[in-house]
């Protein structure tokens, strides 16, 4: 990968977009290194949690590269558009979860890149938002579509027709993000939380995020069924058995395997 560095501490995995001349724009190049990240992550049994970063201290990614774009035709359009959108749903469904520590700008696709991952939380000095009707486009990153599940139609409508950029303290409020922090603490925290779930049993914690995510799309009554057969599943492995055998016997259980 040419513009992400990865760093794996335990059984976290640090990934920090490096371009920083650019702001850490999205570019062709940076989403084939996304791409490849997801792969090289997912093939890595010993990896349970993700943090995905940026580089510097001005941006997280500052939107798609415009210089790329400007020049496309319709056709050249759909398919950058597809591009983006294939990689952030293969991150968006990574089996282990996946933090965005959001450390400055976010905008464009940027904020979507952030909302592809499971949780978010930022720096005092981030800044999101969906700045496309100025610049005669639309999201295409999936921000239409992530923006509205995540705060409601409503609010998504009012920041995507207005290309208003918000700060953290409001991203937060409606819902964006989880937490702020200051800039020195923003990773730390990251860091802080990733390693809190990667002590629990992997197997349950990757169950409940297909259950989370593919329980939204479906009835209530299809995603019960689907909490019911994953929760069932759970009694067939090896960490149920520790987990529980643990606290019924007011124990420490032991650490957690992949099985």
């Amino acid at each position: 990968m040419t513009h992400i560095l990865l760093e794996k501490k335990g059984s976290v995995a640090i990934a920090t977009i490096n371009r920083p001349k650019a702001l850490n724009a999205l570019n062709s190049e940076v989403l084939n290194d996304l791409n490849t990240l997801v792969d090289e992550v997912k093939a890595d049994p010993g990896i349970r949690v993700l943090i995905l970063t940026g580089s510097g201290e001005k941006a997280f990614v500052a939107g798609a590269d415009i210089g790329e774009m400007s020049t496309l035709t319709k056709a050249e359009g759909e398919a950058f558009g597809k591009k983006g959108n294939d990689v952030f749903r293969k991150l968006e469904t990574l089996p282990i979860p996946v933090i965005a520590a959001v450390n400055g700008y976010a905008l464009g696709g940027g904020c979507e890149l952030s909302m592809a991952c499971g949780i978010r939380i930022c720096a005092e000095t981030a800044v999101f938002g969906q700045p496309e009707t100025g610049l005669g486009i639309t999201p295409g990153f999936g921000g239409t579509q992530r923006l509205a599940r995540l705060i409601g139609p409503g609010m998504a409508k009012q920041l995507i027709y207005s290309a208003r950029n918000i700060k953290a303290d409001e991203a937060l409020r409606i819902g964006l993000v989880n937490a702020v922090y200051s800039a020195e603490e923003l990773l730390p925290a990251a860091e802080k939380l990733a390693e809190t779930i990667a002590k629990n049993a992997p197997i349950t914690v990757r169950a409940c995020k297909k259950a989370i995510n593919e329980g939204l799309e479906l009835p209530m009554d299809e995603a019960v069924v689907l909490e019911e057969k994953l929760f069932g599943g759970c009694f067939e492995t090896e960490d149920q058995k520790e987990g529980m055998g643990a606290f019924l016997e007011k124990r420490k259980h032991e650490p957690y395997r992949n099985c």
